[in-house]
């Protein structure tokens, strides 16, 4: 065997290594991040089998809250309790604006959820011209240092597709955000024609 073919091997084998590593790096922080979601509304958990039940009070920190605000909201429904969320969070934005926040946690997009989030606006796509629409909910964040993404300030965020007739906290299945579509360079109407064709359009 020629030094040539003994390279190419070692990289090879090298790449394989790495990929596999990575995707057991990945799968290892995930189910991290999916013990730390149903930690953070343990508190609620614990309440509603207590004596006294749940309140709205107890509810409200956990509403506010970016990164339990949905699974709140799923757990009161699940348990029949929609009346103690609060009605200024039981909006399709607030409902859109913590789906991003949970998204953007996972350990394959920015890893952490984003210090500042702000709501750009809707942007609406006609699917077949004949008034069939759905709409994107648009953002903007951005992270402070040391994070990696902190040189790209004010970064997009896309949320969606809803329809006419979707409620509060529907999935949105096309969930997206990349780190260079930031707010000086890229419309929030590029960026939902883009996530519209190479993500909603593929689920």
């Amino acid at each position: 065997m020629d030094i040539t073919t003994l390279i190419v091997i070692t990289i090879i084998v090298f790449i394989i290594a790495f990929a596999a590593f990575r995707l057991f790096d990945v799968k290892k922080k995930k189910k991290k991040l999916e013990l730390e979601r149903s930690a953070r509304i343990l508190p609620l958990y614990k309440k509603a089998e207590s004596a006294a039940g749940l309140t709205a009070e107890d509810v409200l920190p956990f509403a506010q809250n970016l990164l339990t605000r949905y699974d709140t909201f799923l757990y009161l429904r699940e348990l029949g309790e929609l009346h103690l969320f609060p009605e200024e969070y039981h909006t399709l934005i607030k409902g859109a604006e913590s789906s991003l926040a949970q998204w953007l946690e996972f350990p394959t997009e920015l890893d952490a959820c984003p210090d500042e989030i702000e709501y750009i606006k809707r942007v609406t796509i006609d699917l077949n011209g004949r008034g069939n629409f759905i709409h994107y909910e648009v953002f903007k964040y951005r992270v402070n240092p040391p994070h990696w993404a902190t040189e790209y300030v004010w970064i997009l965020g896309v949320v969606g597709p809803f329809f006419d007739d979707s409620k509060p906290y529907d999935f949105p299945a096309a969930t997206f955000s990349r780190v260079s579509s930031t707010v000086d360079k890229v419309t929030p109407e590029e960026e939902v024609k883009w996530v519209h064709e190479n993500i909603g359009m593929r689920r």
